[in-house]
């Protein structure tokens, strides 16, 4: 049986996907949902964990449902999925209207994959057609947002349990890039999938890439622009500012003569659209971006990644590094970090997180909540009120989460100043060691470090006309869709 099932993904993979083999950990989790076993499937960035289920679906019958945490990453998806062939997806989010919703939730069944969040799936209506459609796997995207130790603790997430018991208990998948031991207990923990549970975890080390920091005592400009006339090819550059984004951009296109773009929240869905069509064709050599940017992107040959601000943890630091060298031919992942970076993350935590006071103020006055700004404290507030935690047990939480939180912000700092191996480093935090040190490993373990790859510049606007013109036409037939 299992013969048989293997040849038959291995036909899907050939005849749908166009590969001739699978990356590491995607047979196995593939495998373990065609033999209906539950599974955490913890692999490295930029390793194709979307193929983990995409590829059994066309074997299962039944809809494929897919919680994802991020509007944005869902629509990348869903436009991925059209473009190459796909019609039968959907994404049920807050972007389409009432009318749209009503449509789509009456032929629900005729789709063969449909994305929506954790908030909106929690909606009895909403949650009422789902009931009484056949679901053949149900996909936890970014799981690690499950538990309080994950990056981005999302309270929602944690109903997953009940609503995939409301379900009826269908087989899961739960999909990650970076998750400590103590994360993936809790997603096993919060969904109830540990009977009949297949562990494909890979380890997070990407030896293709090279790790550097420079210490920044004078001026971080000088050094960023010093850097991208070394790497050269298409990279990535991240901050935590979207103003410095666009005044960085803006900088490199004056200074370098660079084809540079900015790329964050505040851009329109059709403008996020064009600056990552022209990433992926390289009409753009690089993207100044804050976090949103690098979720589903699909470019192998990105050459390097530069941190202008120190990240919040090792997991977002390597998942956004983990865009780099997806061809596995080289990259290096330079963080720039200046003495007191760190404060910059310390005032964003203070700013999501509910003060004791205001906790106290949300738990004698829950009315007065749908009175105050929607943000990430009102919905912490409203999720532990709504659940009927006690307010000591609620802020024991908060405080637990906080104690991570500045626990792996103190990991990135030791990770910048500490003057020993910086692979070590980062995977020390996540029990791991490196198998092997290439292309010099670090900038501790190698003082002069050479590039890991040949650093010629990306064919340009010129030699790429026609296929860019395809690409608009094949968006502008998706939208149309």
């Amino acid at each position: 049986m299992s013969a048989e099932l293997r040849k038959k993904a291995k036909g899907v993979l050939s005849e749908t996907f166009g590969f001739d083999s699978y990356r590491e950990g995607q047979e196995e989790a593939i495998m373990s949902a065609l033999q209906q076993r539950h599974s955490l499937v913890m692999l490295p960035t930029g390793t194709g964990k979307t193929l983990c289920y995409q590829l059994p679906s066309y074997l299962l019958e039944g809809t494929t449902l897919i919680i994802s945490p991020l509007l944005s990453l869902m629509e990348d998806q869903v436009d991925k999925m059209k473009s190459n062939g796909e019609k039968s997806v959907v994404a049920l989010n807050s972007f389409l209207s009432f009318s749209e919703k009503k449509n789509i939730l009456s032929r629900l069944s005729s789709y063969k994959f449909v994305f929506l969040s954790p908030e909106m799936l929690q909606q009895p209506a909403v949650l009422n057609y789902f009931k009484s459609l056949t679901i053949s796997l149900l996909v936890i995207d970014e799981a690690h947002c499950i538990s309080q130790w994950g990056m981005d603790f999302r309270p929602d997430y944690l109903k997953l349990g009940d609503i995939r018991h409301a379900l009826g208990d269908p087989l899961t998948m739960a999909l990650t890039a970076t998750a400590v031991e103590k994360v993936r207990e809790a997603i096993i923990s919060v969904l109830g999938i540990a009977t009949n549970l297949n562990e494909i975890i890979y380890p997070v080390d990407r030896p293709s890439i090279q790790l550097r920091v420079i210490e920044c005592y004078k001026n971080k400009d000088e050094e960023l622009l010093h850097a991208i006339s070394e790497f050269k090819g298409p990279g990535i550059i991240y901050f935590t500012s979207k103003k410095l984004a666009d005044q960085t951009a803006e900088m490199i296109r004056v200074e370098k003569n660079i084809k540079v773009e900015s790329y964050h929240s505040d851009l329109t869905k059709e403008d996020k659209r064009k600056v990552q069509s022209q990433f992926l064709n390289n009409t753009l050599s690089i993207i100044c971006a804050t976090s949103a940017f690098g979720m589903g992107i699909d470019k192998p040959d990105i050459r390097f990644v530069i941190h202008y601000h120190l990240p919040a943890s090792p997991e977002m630091y390597l998942q956004e590094i983990g865009r780099c060298s997806r061809d596995k031919k080289g990259g290096v992942a330079l963080l720039l970090y200046e003495k007191n970076d760190e404060m910059i993350q310390k005032r964003l935590q203070q700013d999501t997180l509910p003060a004791k006071e205001e906790l106290t103020f949300a738990y004698r006055h829950p009315g007065k909540l749908d009175d105050l700004k929607e943000d990430s404290k009102t919905q912490l507030c409203r999720y532990f009120i709504n659940q009927r935690v006690p307010l000591e047990d609620a802020w024991e939480t908060i405080r637990e989460y906080e104690l991570n939180k500045h626990y792996q912000l103190r990991t990135m700092v030791n990770y910048a100043v500490l003057t020993s191996c910086k692979r070590t480093i980062l995977l020390n935090y996540f029990n791991e060691e490196a198998d092997a040190r290439r292309n010099g490993c670090c900038s501790f373990c190698t003082h002069s470090l050479p590039l890991p790859y040949n650093p010629e510049e990306p064919e340009l606007a010129e030699s790429n006309i026609e296929k860019i013109w395809q690409d608009k036409v094949k968006l502008l037939f998706n939208l149309q869709r």
